[in-house]
């Protein structure tokens, strides 16, 4: 992979199994068997057991390493097993690390797989508590002592910024959360189902850390999440249609920092997003016009407008429109702001599922999906295809 060339990963590799915990606020067990019934549910989702496995992935941040999983869930020998770092960032590369291992011949099957009592446990949205010195974490210490504590506090920094330079105004960040508790109210699986919102809502809801209201932010979820990736001919053999990863990148951009990256020469776009974007497309030959569904990462809306610019699909300062436009289709599942908050795990499920046909909110004729993953830090992105 090269941030200046084109790449040879795309076509070797498909993910061929999704499973999933419910998605709740108070799981009532431990991370591992949340972990397990993950990875469990993925494997019989692809009709395979645990003895075809041999290797896993997951985040840095997960409490269940991979040979305590390995362990719970039966799995035997491991020839392959891996973390990404960077929070939520991590999602769509937990993938491409499968994708490499499996195209290289050093795993079979690979099982990417997050879980966390994220609700009843540590709450991210808390801010930074106890934390262990680190160099990463002494680029926060510029900006705790101004009351810059918690994520939102951070990213409101980026979206104010935003609507001053554009002239906009935070019902473009309202549209992102209308849209997807849309979809969330038609999703069984999601937490919000039955509960759509309107700009009103939006507009009425409590500020969090101006110009971010309360309905701007993901939840907080209890759950887990599993993928199983195998090799393009592999698939082709077993229990579902394969979702081919056509394209897969990291990105990390210039005076990069975890949330808090404020002195890049400006804070109106994601220049990380924007390293993962040149990769995708110029190792797939695509462009946004041959995308049919965009899963976007969205634990806060401002970030889901930065992306869409970032790709390309509108100019600066003209998501907010597009959104409304419903120009493409978004987050079908309700996102992390009305499924679940799972890392962005459950965003590559559901562009699975409509590559598959078996959405809840099925996009006609879908055969290419755009998936990224955490905004603001060190991030990742996909274009997952139909086979053929």
């Amino acid at each position: 992979m090269s941030i200046r060339r084109a790449d040879t990963l795309g076509g070797k590799a498909a993910i061929v199994g999704i499973g999933a915990t419910e998605f709740s606020k108070d799981s009532g067990r431990s991370e591992l068997k949340l972990a397990v019934e993950a990875v469990r549910a993925a494997l019989d989702d692809a009709g395979l057991t645990p003895a075809d496995v041999d290797g896993l992935v997951t985040f840095t941040m997960d409490t269940s390493p991979e040979i305590t999983v390995a362990q719970a869930a039966g799995i035997g020998e491991l020839s392959f097993f891996s973390r990404i770092h960077y929070g939520g960032g991590a999602a769509c590369a937990t993938v491409q690390q499968a994708a490499l291992a499996v195209a290289s011949g050093i795993a079979d099957v690979v099982v990417c797989y997050r879980a966390f009592n994220e609700r009843s446990g540590r709450r991210f949205g808390s801010g930074v508590q106890r934390r262990e010195p680190t160099a990463e974490g002494a680029a926060l210490g510029w900006n705790l002592p101004y009351g810059l504590l918690t994520p939102a506090s951070w990213v409101a920094m980026a979206a104010q910024r935003y609507l001053h330079a554009y002239g906009r105004g935070p019902e473009d960040f309202g549209q992102v959360a209308v849209l997807d508790r849309r979809h969330a109210a038609r999703n069984p699986a999601a937490y919000f189902h039955g509960k759509p919102i309107t700009l009103a809502d939006h507009a009425a809801s409590r500020w969090i850390v101006e110009p971010l209201r309360l309905l701007d932010c993901c939840q907080e979820t209890d759950g887990g999440q599993a993928l199983v990736v195998t090799s393009v001919e592999r698939a082709r053999d077993l229990r579902r249609p394969p979702a081919v990863v056509v394209a897969a990148a990291q990105g990390a951009g210039r005076l990069q920092e975890q949330m808090t990256s404020f002195y890049r020469d400006g804070l109106t776009g994601l220049p990380e997003t924007a390293v993962v974007a040149r990769q995708l497309w110029r190792s797939s030959g695509l462009t946004p016009a041959d995308i049919d569904v965009g899963i976007l990462y969205d634990h806060f809306t401002p970030f889901v407008l930065m992306q869409l610019e970032e790709f390309g699909f509108c100019g600066p300062g003209e998501a907010g429109d597009f959104v409304a436009a419903d120009a493409l289709p978004l987050n079908t599942h309700g996102g992390q702001l009305g499924e679940a908050y799972l890392h962005g795990m459950n965003g590559i499920a559901e562009a699975v599922r409509q590559i598959r046909g078996t959405s809840v909110n099925q996009v006609a004729g879908a055969a290419r999906s755009l998936v990224t993953a955490g905004t603001g830090v060190p991030t990742s992105g996909l274009v997952l295809g139909a086979d053929g």
